[in-house]
């Protein structure tokens, strides 16, 4: 069974220097129905003004992705990091049992869009920790290239949690096949462009949420750049 979530369904949140789009209940926007999907809790679809960004706030037992999809996030938190997160990069912060940090547009000038994903993960009060990896162009067009699972395989970053998170780009007309276990469902997130799935087209924002299926074909409309999750 496939269900989709289309992109115009999604909670939206506006202050002066954010706009964000949410897939599943968070913040002020609550859907008893949309409580996220097997461990995976939230995607946020964040847009920073130049300048802006989230001033320093804790988390607790959460496993937290960044990805960013156009511009520069600044990062810092309570263990020392300091770092860049550019466009195809994917990091990994485990709250654990306390962490904070501040997430700024690193431009003056140009806005800087983002997934921030919540995965909930398998063990609670662990040591927190931090991970970040660069996917180029190349390992992701036309091809499901592996960016996060439980135990770093393809040089993904580790999630405390039994996932695997996939990034693709696709044309016009490229196709994915993807073969699903029968004890396993997937969630696909369409970030850009838009795509078919099977027979139904997701276009960007959208997703869909997929239990008891074999395989579903993935099929580019135009360029789009899609997130694939194998969850348990």
């Amino acid at each position: 069974m496939i269900t989709l979530r289309r992109a115009k369904e999604r909670g939206r949140s506006q202050i002066d220097w954010l706009d964000s789009y949410h897939t599943f209940s968070f913040s002020d926007y609550y859907d008893p129905e949309q409580m996220g999907f097997s461990e995976l809790r939230v995607i946020n679809d964040d847009r920073v003004v130049p300048g802006g960004g989230f001033p320093t706030h804790s988390h607790q037992d959460m496993e937290i992705i960044t990805y960013v999809l156009s511009g520069e996030l600044e990062h810092k938190d309570s263990m020392g990091n300091t770092s860049i997160i550019f466009p195809g990069d994917a990091q990994r912060m485990s709250a654990g049992k306390g962490i904070t940090h501040s997430e700024f547009n690193a431009s003056k000038e140009h806005p800087v869009r983002f997934l921030q994903i919540w995965i909930q993960p398998n063990e609670l009060g662990i040591d927190p920790s931090y991970e970040q990896i660069h996917v180029s162009i190349e390992e992701k067009r036309g091809a499901l290239k592996l960016i996060a699972s439980v135990d770093g395989e393809d040089g993904s970053i580790v999630v405390h949690q039994d996932i695997k998170l996939y990034v693709s780009v696709l044309k016009e007309a490229q196709q994915i096949d993807y073969a699903i276990s029968p004890i396993r469902k997937v969630y696909l997130h369409v970030a850009t462009g838009s795509i078919m799935l099977n027979d139904t087209n997701i276009g960007e924002g959208g997703g869909a949420k997929v239990v008891d299926e074999k395989q579903i074909t993935i099929s580019g409309l135009d360029r789009a750049e899609i997130l694939l999750f194998d969850l348990p």
